[in-house]
């Protein structure tokens, strides 16, 4: 793309050319000239950007949306972090308490999580749980366990709440290049009705479908069968009847078609970290926690789990200076009906012991 100065240079040679003159700079057709050149420059700086929209490879935003629904695809949306907050008193009271629906909590970093059901504290007993969601969609609200311990609004006669496990499937709206790539998938692996890429992209247009594989002849000829997994993990029995539905009708005749829940796969890792000076240890561990549990999402339904991974995941988390991967001790091969998910987390302080 040539500058506005590149483009005045030009006109002002071409006048001189057939003028046999060039105009002084403090005129008025230098003027004209040099405003004509940035409307020039204008001009071609928008042709750029409609070439750029007009192909998948180059599109951006809402435009590379509407290549997708060319394809049938959308992009998938942000979703809510989903957990348990367990709340609390120091001492059995004599009644019983009710806890709200809609009653907040948040993290140490501000992050904030509401119930979504009422629940009663029995009389006599210290503790109970309600089911809770991040307020806002996004991978900001999956919190570890144990980090959301503030009370916005206290409930009568509750005095403490926390989160006994870790709060997973907040998303983020998928973003332009991994849109993007399903987009080109689309035209490599065209869906015809029939093969595994129709199912897949058929299963994946229903909300709440984060991860979508096909397998044929999985219990013999003329059988498909469909594993699916959400942002959170496993699919819910509402979801499966649904996509059940959905293929059952529209699949190509003789088929026998069952949308199935994946088999999870439980990957405990343990891991020793070396922090660097002025960082926390109890910052960097959790932040360690929260980067699994952004990794292990349903989106790894049928793929890999490689060290390699794990090992770049943790060198990464903010205020590590160096680390070491216990577990898993090898990797965890693809299978297109497992879904890997997070199991037991264990970090511990790296020792100084002259290896780091």
């Amino acid at each position: 793309m040539k500058t506005t100065e590149e483009i005045y240079q030009s006109l002002l040679a071409a006048f001189a050319q057939r003028a046999g003159f060039t105009p002084e700079a403090d005129c008025d057709l230098a003027v004209r000239l040099y405003a004509a050149a940035a409307e020039l420059q204008a001009l071609g700086i928008q042709g750029e950007w409609v070439l750029d929209q007009s192909f998948p490879q180059t599109a951006g935003g809402a435009y590379l949306d509407y290549h997708a629904q060319m394809r049938g695809i959308t992009r998938t949306a942000a979703t809510k972090a989903a957990g348990t907050l367990r709340f609390s008193v120091e001492r059995a009271a004599a009644a019983d308490l009710t806890i709200a629906a809609g009653t907040v909590c948040m993290t140490a970093e501000e992050v904030r999580f509401q119930t979504t059901e009422a629940v009663v504290l029995k009389a006599g007993e210290l503790m109970a749980d309600a089911p809770a969601e991040a307020l806002e969609p996004g991978r900001s609200g999956n919190a570890a366990a144990g980090t959301i311990r503030i009370l916005t609004a206290c409930p009568v006669g509750i005095t403490g709440c926390t989160n006994p496990a870790p709060f997973t499937g907040g998303s983020d709206q998928e973003d332009d290049e991994s849109l993007r790539s399903r987009i080109l998938e689309s035209y490599q692996r065209l869906p015809n009705g029939a093969n595994a890429a129709w199912y897949e992209q058929t299963a994946m247009s229903h909300d709440g479908v984060a991860a979508a594989r096909a397998v044929g002849r999985a219990r013999g000829i003329g059988t498909v069968d469909v594993y699916i997994a959400t942002a959170a993990g496993l699919p819910g029995a509402e979801l499966l009847q649904e996509v059940q539905a959905d293929l059952q009708e529209r699949r190509e005749i003789a088929v026998d078609v069952q949308v199935k829940s994946p088999e999870a796969e439980a990957v405990a890792v343990t891991a020793e970290l070396a922090v660097r000076e002025g960082a926390a240890f109890s910052a960097v561990k959790a932040g360690a926690e929260q980067a699994l549990a952004n990794f292990f999402s349903g989106q790894r339904l049928g793929e890999p789990v490689l060290l390699a991974e794990l090992g770049d995941l943790l060198y990464h988390v903010e205020g590590v200076e160096n680390y070491r991967l216990l577990a898993p001790a090898a990797d965890l091969a693809a299978e297109d009906g497992t879904l890997p998910m997070l199991g037991t987390v264990t970090i511990t302080e790296m020792e100084d012991d002259g290896d780091v």
